[in-house]
């Protein structure tokens, strides 16, 4: 049986518990990921998608519940370093170069330097960005930069990928083409993907699933296949499959009743 890449299981958050400003964040959520599986977290604001995604990072312990990583417990995960994260601001180092912000995580994990170098030219390659190893943060473009922290994310090969709206602050052409940029990067590296977005159609374009929580306390309500084919391109976004998926997704938003298909979890 192969192992999930992540599993959630009645996980509960309480901030402040048993004090006047307590704050019930998640209720009772479970969550199976496969290998490889490219998943969104969508809801309101404050229904508790970024507080998921640091559980799943281990930046944050849940109160009641157990996640694990790969089989691993969070703590474990987080130490053996098998994630990468990525925010919605990319939080380069100024004074670093473009190659050596990609170092980085190499230099933690021990990586002498002319295999950090070479690691880092690779993923620049992969992001196409492989003339600006010299350049400074300052010197690209937001979305130039966001690449740069995805190859970050990526350098040390992490099986797990969590991205917290890294395309949020993003002009709207440039964050359909890191979208597709994004899709091409993990299906070379078979990377699984936890995306936090606010954004129907993005979570729609980029997923495999798209998991819609409910207002705070934050529950799964519904889990919904796009199933749109794995090569999605500009054309992807004027088919009639696409918007049908984005209904279903702000339907269930607003609690309209879908019918129940594959991968659907009324919880």
């Amino acid at each position: 049986m192969t192992t999930s890449a992540v599993a959630v299981s009645k996980v509960s958050k309480v901030f402040n518990p048993g004090t006047p400003g307590q704050v019930d964040a998640l209720v009772d959520v479970d969550l199976t990921i496969a290998p490889g599986e490219f998943v969104s977290l969508i809801g309101p604001s404050g229904c508790g998608k970024s507080t998921l995604l640091r559980l799943i990072a281990d930046l944050l312990e849940p109160s009641e519940g157990a996640i694990t990583i790969n089989g691993k417990n969070a703590r474990q995960a987080r130490l053996d370093q098998d994630y990468g994260m990525a925010f919605q601001q990319a939080g380069l180092f100024e004074w670093r170069s473009v190659e050596k912000n990609i170092e980085l995580p190499l230099e933690l994990k021990g990586w002498d330097k002319n295999q950090r170098r070479e690691r880092a030219h690779e993923m620049l390659e992969l992001v196409k960005l492989p003339e600006f190893a010299r350049h400074m943060p300052w010197q690209l473009s937001g979305g130039m930069q966001q690449r740069i922290a995805i190859a970050r994310a990526l350098a040390a090969s992490p099986s797990l990928l969590l991205m917290d709206e890294p395309f949020g602050a993003l002009d709207e052409m440039t964050r359909e083409h890191m979208q597709a940029e994004l899709l091409r990067i993990c299906a070379e590296t078979q990377t699984t993907v936890v995306f936090v977005t606010h954004s129907i159609p993005e979570a729609v374009f980029l997923s495999d699933r798209v998991v819609v929580m409910s207002p705070r306390p934050g529950r799964i309500t519904q889990t919904i296949d796009v199933a749109l084919g794995d090569d999605r391109d500009e054309d992807t976004r004027e088919a009639s499959g696409f918007y049908d998926k984005i209904t279903e997704v702000r339907e269930a938003l607003r609690g309209i009743e879908q019918p129940v298909m594959g991968g659907v979890d009324d919880r």
